[in-house]
């Protein structure tokens, strides 16, 4: 029998009925490699994975996330483009350079963030 008195590992699933429309927005925004054939992970492995619950029926009314992403302040735009080009949208730049909102095609946003535009 083991056991574990600390966190041994972090994962963060996003449950979806479309998998592969969601995840190269994902991909993009957090600059992660694919992991399998349902997840992605951090290059450097320093961070935790991602990954994709198949859903059989939609489930509107809840597991909307919300992910902060934060950057050097000049790799933010190379990030943002990334992800709108891999079907993201801008929901907002309100706040930019402190942050940008975006949003994958089931309506989970990614902030991505930077030091800059943080006074005040």
């Amino acid at each position: 029998e083991v056991e574990h008195g600390q966190l041994t590992e972090l994962e963060i699933a996003i449950d979806t009925m479309d998998a592969e429309r969601i995840r190269p927005f994902w991909k993009a925004v957090l600059g992660f490699e694919d992991d399998g054939s349902d997840a992605l992970a951090d290059p450097a492995r320093r961070l935790p994975s991602l990954w994709f619950q198949q859903l059989e029926e939609p489930r509107l009314q809840r597991n909307r996330i919300h992910v902060d992403v934060t950057v050097a302040h000049d790799a933010a735009q190379s990030r943002i483009d990334a992800a709108l080009a891999a079907g993201g949208r801008l929901v907002s730049d309100e706040r930019a350079p402190a942050y940008w909102v975006l949003a994958d095609a089931d309506g989970n946003e990614a902030c991505v963030c930077t030091w800059q535009g943080r006074d005040g």
